[in-house]
């Protein structure tokens, strides 16, 4: 046991470290605060022309989708950083439980996912001018917890593909394109055609991005835990999608002698 949460708590604070190549977090700042502070005045000023909704619409919507940015690209470079470098071979080959080694490395991820869809809420709110009533922080922040565990559950499984692929930023600025348009950030769902919103309710992102603009409108904590309860359980099914996947392509990748081909 105490290997085992070594492994998970040291390994993926290391590996996470590496994931970024930084001695000091401050280059991370143009990444998860400069440009999303950006994306979201430019949505919230294109949503003022177009009369769809107000600043609070767009602020909310798009601080909750920042949160599957360090999500899915980080989930994805663990793996496929670690074959660029030829030491997922390595690792594969310790004795370490596959467990705690791989979702040990999704806790620095959904720790980083929650920062910045808090701080791109905080600062937007501060320079658009939206109030959000103070009784509601505290439910909107467990509500960023559990997106930012969803979206890594959703980042977990594109990981598993790069036991096959090269490389899965392609993938996963597909994916979140996918996110942006599906899952009501700037578009309500009432506006979307019923298969598009169909397909958003099994995606992160949905029920937190609608729980939070509920609670900042006034809403109860009781009346969006069904949608939290929703999108944990989301993030749960997709977590355990890819940690299924990579078991079966670490064995396939064994057999075939594949591990180090693209």
């Amino acid at each position: 046991m105490t290997a085992a949460l070594r492994i998970f708590f040291f390994g993926g604070i290391t590996s996470y470290r590496a994931l970024f190549h930084w001695l000091t977090p401050w280059i991370l700042i143009p990444t998860f605060i400069v440009e999303p502070i950006f994306q979201v005045l430019f949505f919230a000023f294109v949503g003022r022309d177009a009369g769809v909704g107000d600043d609070s619409f767009y602020l909310i919507g798009n601080a909750v989708q920042f949160a599957a940015i360090p999500c899915l690209f980080a989930m994805g470079n663990t793996i496929g950083n670690e074959r660029y470098t030829q030491t997922l071979g390595l690792l594969l080959a310790s004795p370490a439980r596959r467990l705690p080694l791989f979702l040990g490395r999704a806790l620095p991820v959904i720790i980083n996912g929650f920062c910045v869809s808090l701080v791109v809420l905080v600062l937007g709110a501060l320079v658009l001018r939206v109030h959000i009533p103070a009784e509601a922080w505290v439910p909107i922040v467990g509500v960023l917890v559990v997106t930012s565990f969803s979206c890594t559950g959703l980042g977990l499984a594109t990981a598993a593909l790069a036991l096959r692929v090269r490389e899965t930023a392609v993938l996963s600025n597909i994916i979140i394109g996918i996110l942006i348009v599906f899952c009501g950030v700037n578009v309500p769902l009432s506006a979307l055609p019923a298969w598009m919103s169909t397909i958003s309710y099994v995606l992160p992102l949905t029920h937190g991005i609608e729980a939070a603009r509920d609670l900042a409108g006034g809403a109860s904590w009781s009346a969006v835990t069904g949608l939290v309860a929703t999108e944990a359980l989301i993030g749960v099914v997709y977590a355990a999608l890819g940690m299924a996947m990579l078991f079966a392509l670490e064995v396939e990748s064994r057999r075939h002698a594949s591990l180090e081909l693209a």
